[in-house]
């Protein structure tokens, strides 16, 4: 089988999350222990990476039937995605979600993007750590996010680009758009990601 590269794996990681939202998942509010709306904007981004990387298996399972958390050589920490037996990439995945379940604006979705600091988890943090990982196979960052009227993703994404190449090399962006999604609030977004050179 051929090695996949991220203009295959950007459009699959894409139809994996319409399916999931499809099936109208409701994700509990950790403050309230109320349902969210249906929806996959609302999910956790880990729970968002399971419920996609499942509804990808089935939608290309020779490709992703083994695809999963991968260890970080040396190491107890995981990355979110490694896909290809023996291992072809290493993706570390982010969400860029400006508003909450209710539509309120949630002022820290920035900092899970472009923070600099180590202990925030950031996509840039990530960028960081897959450059000193050791894996041998493709790195790559990839975010998902939900576009809205007040809120664009453009700004972001290359606020991303600009500091990661600060420190580094980084392929061009590969980017799939969503829409028709289920809940009211996160409707339509797209899915962008990079190799980590």
């Amino acid at each position: 089988m051929r090695r996949l590269d991220l203009d295959s794996i950007v459009p699959d990681f894409a139809a994996g999350l319409k399916a999931a939202d499809a099936l109208r998942p409701q994700a509990i509010s950790q403050r309230s222990g109320k349902a969210h709306q249906p929806g996959i904007g609302p999910h956790a981004e880990n729970s968002v990476v399971r419920l996609t990387l499942a509804e990808m298996r089935r939608l290309r399972p020779s490709y992703y039937d083994e695809a999963g958390p991968a260890q970080y050589p040396g190491s107890r920490l995981q990355c979110d995605l490694g896909i290809g037996h023996p291992l072809e990439w290493a993706i570390e995945v982010k969400m860029a979600r400006a508003f909450g379940d209710n539509g309120r604006l949630d002022d820290t979705y920035v900092t899970d993007v472009l923070s600099p600091y180590e202990s925030d988890h950031s996509a840039l943090g990530d960028v960081a750590k897959l450059r000193k990982s050791g894996f041998t196979c493709a790195k790559g960052i990839l975010v998902y996010g939900f576009a809205y009227t007040s809120r664009e993703l453009e700004p972001i994404l290359h606020a991303l680009e600009v500091l990661a190449r600060d420190s580094g090399p980084l392929g061009g962006r590969t980017v799939t758009e969503f829409d028709g999604l289920v809940h009211p609030v996160h409707a339509k977004g797209l899915v962008a990601a990079w190799e980590v050179l």
